[in-house]
């Protein structure tokens, strides 16, 4: 796989991304900062580092399944990995100029 098979594929990955969205704010995961990093390798796994709003938020145990199931269904992944880190916390920075406008933080 070349850069650019890998680019477009990174592309479609955070297109997916933006199609879950937390259940109680109206904003998509990728938009609210969520998504630290996504990896892909040259088999064509997929490993994504994300964080939750808070430790105790609701969506702990459903969300990152739904991120790990949406990317699998991308027919170029052969798999997908979401890992769960606290580290940074996020904050309300994290979040994109679209996010915040749409919560109206601006």
């Amino acid at each position: 796989m070349n850069s650019k098979d890998k680019e477009a594929l990174g592309i479609k990955i955070v297109e997916m991304i933006k199609t879950i969205y937390d259940p109680e704010i109206p904003v998509d995961v990728y938009e609210l900062g969520l998504i630290y990093d996504v990896f892909v390798n040259e088999d064509m796994d997929v490993k994504v580092l994300m964080t939750l709003t808070s430790p105790n938020c609701p969506v702990a145990e459903t969300l990152p399944v739904e991120v790990e199931e949406k990317i699998k269904t991308i027919k170029e992944v052969r798999n997908a990995e979401v890992e769960i880190t606290f580290d940074p916390t996020w904050t309300q920075d994290m979040m994109s100029e679209e996010a915040k406008l749409e919560l109206g933080f601006l």
